[in-house]
């Protein structure tokens, strides 16, 4: 069951970025910080953080919902 998972985060890994990288943009606006004011390693956490939720989100729900989320369907 799991594997079908695995293999849609190898294939949609740029897209799953892509989706992390505005999560996070939109996370550093509500905080009312600029990300010119954070470093390279706190923007980098501050993405991993937000690819580990998209993660945890296909792990825990069904393909549709996925595909939704990473407007694929």
């Amino acid at each position: 069951m799991g594997q079908w998972r695995e293999r849609l985060i190898r294939k949609y890994g740029g897209t799953i970025r892509e989706k992390a990288i505005a999560r996070a943009k939109a996370r550093i606006a509500l905080s009312q910080r600029s990300p010119s004011e954070l470093s390279e390693t706190e923007l980098e956490i501050i993405v991993k953080e937000e690819e580990d939720k998209i993660r945890q989100l296909i792990y825990g729900s069904g393909v549709a919902a996925v595909m939704l989320l990473l407007g694929i369907y």
